[in-house]
């Protein structure tokens, strides 16, 4: 049985929860579901351009974990925009 995730910072709030591949109704689209915590790693690794110390040290998790999120991250990002899935964000 797996741990209970830690509490984690997340500092920025997107406006939307939806993307999804224009002209194809979203009731026709699989969904992929991602977390605020993949948003926030995504933030801090490629719009603020942060190290993975200070990465984690902002989100309040090891370093290890914080790369285990993003991977999660893109992972799911790149099966969406592949298969044009749309990308729901939790």
């Amino acid at each position: 049985m797996p741990r209970n995730c830690k509490i984690r910072t997340i500092n920025h709030k997107l406006q939307s929860n939806f993307f999804k591949p224009n002209g194809i109704p979203l009731h026709e689209l699989d969904i992929k579901e991602v977390g605020s915590d993949e948003i926030e790693a995504l933030r801090l690794a490629y719009i603020e351009w942060l190290n993975m110390v200070d990465w984690a040290v902002k989100m309040w998790i090891s370093g290890p974990t914080f790369n285990r999120i993003l991977n999660s991250w893109i992972t799911k990002i790149a099966d969406a925009i592949i298969n044009s899935k749309a990308i729901k964000i939790r």
